[in-house]
């Protein structure tokens, strides 16, 4: 058993074994703990075992961001991969399927369990290395300063996620000592407020002794720097300043059995004052220290296009890009293996390439048109008309197998389109070919029952007829042999487009509460985004070949705008599901059938038909993850979330 296990396991065992279930006491093994901060050597171990609590963004199956959003979906039940054994779905598939529950929760931060780690006893350590960190003589002040706000960060990441999941949560500013009575465990939830501004004022804390950036790449990439914690401060505010959270009146009525309310009963507009004013000091910050929007110019051998999708590819999968704040380093070959598709009748066989996170008709018909507007207000584009077939004329040969008969839903849409998906007639670039003279070296992809993308056995295929592109590194490979290779990349957490959409989306929430105009900021924002993305301006699109003209000239249609580029621009990043929970708009979207193309057909007349594949569901109490019942016996001092 290595060091680091046994520093888990020792000091661990005490929450396990707690009265309160999920809030863990300091542990009475005092020679453990003094042990584990002996010199700098073991402190960095404990440093890193407070990073390993992180959860993987990544993991499709324990996170509920691609599937219980809809925005994939795989195929019924019985399909390898999403079925992990006779009993028992994928956690993230459970929850799609068959909704949240208070038994035992899906993704359980809060005790542990269906996909979720105890996020308690990763702050508990937190607080252990603050606690015994002065203890080692053979750091130097400046690391130990730094290992500090690090930590401090971590602590102040475990408590935003949960604050995110659960909303008012306990605040566990230093752990509870082993003597304390059974009193002092039975902890309360704290109000919203509170919440927000102690997750705040302790990344407050981090930044005088972060790095502005990680000078040493080879063994640092992915520590926390001045830049991640300025950007999560800002992503606090702004979940504190969103409908969830701001003045929802679904939540006044809840106090606990002190008559304290744990939500805000008014809507507050300097919460998006606040959310402005940090996250354009995140901006700020991360530009001095050299983060700047993506850009790769090593494609010299081919088109405009196909440079621009490449771009929008390599955006995430390049790792370690200039473009990235904060990004984990957990993996990502599950992902990229349910989402690769089979180019070749001989990898039909292959049980690596599994092809089955299916992007969903909300993802597909979200994306722009080729004059970067709704599919459904651009004037020039034939919304009535989307789900005929079209055959690919020669001027959209760059992004699909021109002469080939696909959907007219795949037809002059926008470059992050077809960076982002994948599906039958286009043209795909990587699976370890990079060095390929032109576009017509790239792999044309057919995906009807039959054809080596498509349906051909009762698993391992697209359920919609898409398949996410955008989180396929290039150069990972596959071959009919069962060989697999992962190209690793640094899965987004946190980069600067999400920074600029979100200051963009702050000014934008001011000005529509208080009837001021549009700012311009937030056209100078949200362009920065649509321009790397190959689209014209919001304001020059929409008064050219929109139907509504005059959208971008309110807060209003800014509104809506900003939170569709949102969802183009972030997609696959798990970002959307959250912000679709943060704008209350998830009791509406939550509920529309997941659509696709009716992929068991093998001729373009059948397949493309529009097939409804399932009927999700979504209350009012699924905004927020309920406590297990089990925990909430177990102190009564908590208050259940609403619905539950």
């Amino acid at each position: 058993m290595n060091f680091k296990n046994k520093i888990l396991i020792l000091v661990g065992t005490t929450l396990l074994s707690s009265c309160t279930g999920y809030l863990d006491v300091v542990p009475d093994d005092v020679a453990t703990i003094d042990h584990a901060f002996t010199d700098k050597e073991s402190t960095e171990k404990f440093l890193f075992t407070c990073y390993s609590y992180l959860p993987n963004p990544a993991d499709v199956h324990n996170t509920p961001a691609y599937l219980c959003g809809y925005e994939s979906w795989p195929a019924q039940d019985g399909q390898y991969y999403f079925q992990l054994n006779s009993e028992t779905l994928s956690n993230s598939y459970a929850m799609g399927k068959s909704g949240q529950n208070s038994n035992k929760p899906y993704f359980n931060h809060w005790s542990g369990g269906n996909g979720g780690n105890n996020l308690w006893i990763a702050i508990r350590d937190c607080n252990i290395f603050l606690e015994n960190i002065d203890k080692p003589s053979d750091i130097d002040e400046t690391m130990r300063k730094r290992w500090i706000a690090e930590v401090k960060f971590l602590k102040a990441y475990y408590h935003y996620y949960l604050f995110r999941q659960y909303g008012p949560i306990p605040l566990v500013e230093q752990n509870i000592e082993v003597s304390s009575g059974p009193d002092a465990v039975k902890v309360y939830r704290e109000p919203v407020d509170e919440v927000v501004q102690y997750i705040s004022d302790l990344l407050d804390e981090t930044v005088a002794d972060l790095p502005d950036k990680i000078e040493n790449e080879t063994d640092e990439l992915g520590r926390i720097t001045q830049p991640a914690a300025l950007a999560l401060k800002a992503k606090v505010w702004l979940l504190a300043a969103s409908p969830l959270f701001n003045g929802n009146s679904y939540y006044t009525h809840i106090k606990d059995s002190r008559g304290v309310s744990l939500f805000p009963a008014e809507f507050d507009v300097t919460k998006w004052e606040k959310a402005a004013t940090y996250t354009k000091e995140a901006i700020d910050i991360a530009e001095s220290a050299g983060v700047k929007l993506y850009e790769y110019d090593k494609f010299d051998n081919f088109t405009d296009s196909t440079r621009q999708k490449l771009v929008l590819r390599y955006m995430m999968t390049d790792k370690w890009n200039r473009e990235l704040i904060w990004g984990s380093t957990k993996g990502t070959q599950g992902l990229q293996q349910v989402s690769a598709v089979r180019t070749a009748v001989a990898e039909q066989s292959t049980v690596y390439c599994i092809s089955m996170l299916s992007p969903t008709f909300a993802t597909v018909e979200r994306f722009y048109t080729n004059n970067g507007l709704p599919i459904d207000e651009d004037k020039t584009w034939d919304y009535s008309g989307r789900y005929k077939t079209y055959q690919v004329k020669e001027d959209e040969r760059f992004y699909m197998d021109e002469g080939y008969t696909t959907a007219m839903l795949n037809h002059a849409r926008e470059p992050r389109f077809y960076a982002s998906l994948i599906f039958d007639g286009c043209l795909f670039y990587g699976k370890g070919k990079t060095n390929v003279a032109s576009e017509k070296d790239f792999f044309s992809i057919q995906m009807k029952k039959g054809q080596p993308g498509g349906m051909n056995s009762a698993e391992r295929y697209s359920y919609t007829g898409y398949l996410p592109k955008k989180v396929l590194n290039v150069e990972t490979s596959w071959e009919g042999n069962n060989k697999w290779t992962t190209k690793n990349y640094s899965f987004p957490i946190i980069r600067l487009a999400d920074l600029y959409l979100m200051y963009a989306e702050a000014l934008n929430e001011v000005a529509l509460a208080k009837g001021a105009a549009v700012p311009d900021d937030v056209y100078t924002y949200i362009d920065y985004v649509r321009k790397r993305a190959g689209l014209k301006g919001v304001k020059e699109s929409w008064s050219t070949y929109s139907t509504k003209p005059t959208k971008p000239d309110t807060p209003d249609g800014m509104q809506e705008i900003i939170r569709q580029e949102r969802m183009n621009e972030l997609v696959f990043e798990g970002q959307g599901y959250w912000d679709m929970l943060r704008w209350k708009k998830a009791e509406t979207e939550f509920k529309k059938p997941v659509l696709g193309w009716n992929v068991l057909a093998g001729t373009a007349e059948e397949y493309y038909e529009v097939t409804t594949l399932f009927y999700p569901s979504f209350g009012i109490k699924d905004y927020l993850t309920p406590i297990k019942l089990y925990d909430m016996d177990r102190n009564s001092n908590l208050v259940q979330n609403f619905g539950w």
